[in-house]
């Protein structure tokens, strides 16, 4: 019987920190097959967290364990053989009991690989017997745990040095002898009548506190012996380790908060480049709405940044430590973005996922939601949202019982909501609900003055990308830059400045690097009306950005509407206008 290691002690952490700390693997289930515990070592084996395991049936996993079969007749099964993952473990099942009433199993499996192939290996010739009984002779000498092994005469039969010296011996003064004669009241031992492997159990050698393990040695299914294993020579060593341990906790925790700090600033409305007033206007007052909860509508063109401001508000508010979620209205089948922001119940619809789905709006509780192009929403689901903004609760698809959301919502339009509302495409209700505040980006058109820092900003981020030392643009560049109208914004530079750094040979961005579309472009900025006036200037200009953007993507269609920042609809509308042949 073995004493508990200290009262001031969590059991249960001591317990944890025990069986993670062993080479062996730990798997239990529940009567219905379910897995209710694992530790670190399965995690390793699975390559997975025990969050995606735990509540999963164990077939999943095992295929072929006998965990069930314990369960069902409560028959221990004690030194199977399997093979997993092109590797061999020894395992024993046990079933675990309630009083007399069986409420599951556990399985403990060790890695034994190495040894069966040395096993395998030493049956060849008596020469590589001898060579490879050396070897595994030296290789448990050079074990720091103390390692013992008995037969069913308590014999002792193996015995490495780290063991011995703990009896200030040597194995050769140990091997052959009664391990009761060695020393007295051996507990290892123990393992031969019970059939059952304990690990991590106090105890006393030679006056010393240790932590153990202890496992019968099984052949063909018969108890042939026992393994006595040292895990803690010293109990000091165990306390330091825990105290380690909540130091590397400690240490993790302070990680966690710098890596929020750092998201923080990535994510901030410091991060958004641009310092003239039209930019600093709309960045000062987006400061002081991210501290409310209202609703916030962001309306600008299609490259502008509003995903960008969207995350800004999220980050500077109150809620930045929840989730933020993005939707993009326009890119969700308006058949599944019912499903998408609400979720459904298992068996809600054909095709369904067993056990259902979380929906947006549930995955962005006590966060944000983003909803981007909320004037491409159909005019059923505008109906469902302004249920949600006025409920504060949601309903899945299949499912009657409603689901109170603590949800801050944003949303964010390139287009005329005003005009949609006129036309019957927009419930009025539903922008005034979303329309509590509105931020207009300016487009970039609108802002010049940003422009030398925003290409200075991307120049930077591709030198990084690139491994490239890219110092600036030619001077005739930065006039077209100043004379172009830029109708995709901020997005379209960005793709201008990447296609330069595609093609460059230099260090200074010249304009054969830029589109075509961009190099005809007239240096002179009052020659750059032509007699079509605007409209026309910007239709080529359109033109041409698609012709570009099908290029670079190779002819794929959803490739090139990302690069101009529209949707693959949008694309398809201005292919079939421009004449663009499919």
């Amino acid at each position: 019987m073995h004493r508990p290691l200290n009262k001031s002690i969590d059991k249960n952490l001591v317990l944890e920190t025990i069986i993670d700390s062993t080479a062996n693997a730990v798997l239990a289930i529940d009567q219905a097959g379910k897995i209710v515990y694992l530790n670190r070592q399965v995690e390793n084996f699975l390559e997975m967290p025990a969050d995606q395991v735990l509540g999963h049936h164990v077939k999943e996993f095992f295929p072929t364990t006998g965990l069930l079969e314990v369960v069902v007749d409560g028959k221990p099964q004690l030194g199977r053989r399997l093979s997993l993952k092109n590797g061999t473990y020894l395992t024993n099942r046990t079933p675990i009991y309630s009083g007399d009433e069986i409420i599951g199993a556990v399985a403990v499996f060790q890695d034994i690989t190495e040894l069966q192939n040395i096993i395998d290996e030493l049956s060849d010739d008596n020469e590589r017997i001898r060579e490879l009984k050396n070897l595994l002779e030296t290789i448990l000498d050079l074990s720091s745990d103390g390692i013992i092994a008995v037969n069913r005469d308590y014999r002792i039969t193996m015995c490495n040095k780290s063991f011995a010296s703990f009896l200030n011996r040597t194995p050769e003064d140990i091997i052959g002898k009664n391990v009761k004669e060695v020393y007295g009241n051996p507990i290892f031992p123990q393992a031969m009548e019970t059939g059952e492997p304990e690990y991590g159990y106090l105890t006393t050698l030679n006056g010393k506190e240790i932590i153990a393990n202890r496992v019968p040695i099984v052949k063909e299914g018969q108890i042939v012996g026992a393994l006595g294993s040292i895990v803690f020579g010293n109990i000091d060593d165990f306390f330091a380790l825990t105290k380690k341990i909540r130091n590397l906790k400690s240490q993790l925790d302070y990680y966690k908060d710098e890596l929020e700090r750092v998201h923080r600033t990535k994510h901030s409305f410091d991060h958004i480049v641009g310092s003239s007033k039209e930019i600093t206007f709309v960045k000062d007052t987006a400061r002081r709405v991210a501290h409310s909860t209202s609703t916030v509508l962001i309306i600008g063109e299609s490259g502008t940044g509003k995903e960008l401001f969207a995350h800004a508000l999220h980050t500077e508010s109150m809620r930045r430590k929840g989730p933020f979620v993005k939707v993009n209205c326009a890119a969700v089948p308006e058949n599944l973005l019912e499903s998408e922001l609400f979720g459904y119940q298992e068996g809600a619809f054909t095709g369904a996922r067993k056990g259902g789905q979380v929906g947006k709006f549930e995955l962005a509780n006590g966060g944000t939601i983003f909803l981007d192009e909320i004037g491409d929403m159909s005019f059923h689901m505008q109906a469902k949202l302004l249920r949600v903004l006025q409920e504060k609760e949601i309903e899945r698809l299949g499912d009657n019982r409603p689901r109170r959301v603590d949800v801050r919502v944003v949303t964010a339009t390139n287009r005329n909501l005003e005009e949609l509302i006129t036309e019957g495409n927009f419930r009025e209700d539903l922008y005034y609900r979303i329309n509590v505040v509105s931020l207009s980006i300016p487009p970039l058109r609108e802002r010049l003055d940003d422009l030398d820092s925003l290409v200075d900003y991307f120049i930077k981020k591709f030198n990084k990308q690139f491994g490239q030392t890219v110092e600036g643009v030619a001077p005739d560049v930065a006039t077209i830059f100043n004379n172009h109208d830029w109708p995709g914004n901020i997005r379209e530079l960005e793709n201008v400045v990447e296609r330069a750094f595609n093609v460059i040979d230099g260090a200074i961005i010249l304009r054969s690097h830029l589109p075509m579309y961009l190099q005809k472009i007239s240096l002179n900025k009052n020659q750059r009306v032509t007699s079509g006036g605007l409209p026309e200037l910007v239709e080529e200009a359109e033109k041409e950005a698609i012709l570009e953007a099908l290029s670079a993507a190779n002819g794929n269609k959803m490739r090139a509407a990302k690069l101009l920042g529209i949707s693959r609809a949008g694309l398809y509308k201005k292919l079939k206008r421009y004449k663009i042949h499919e």
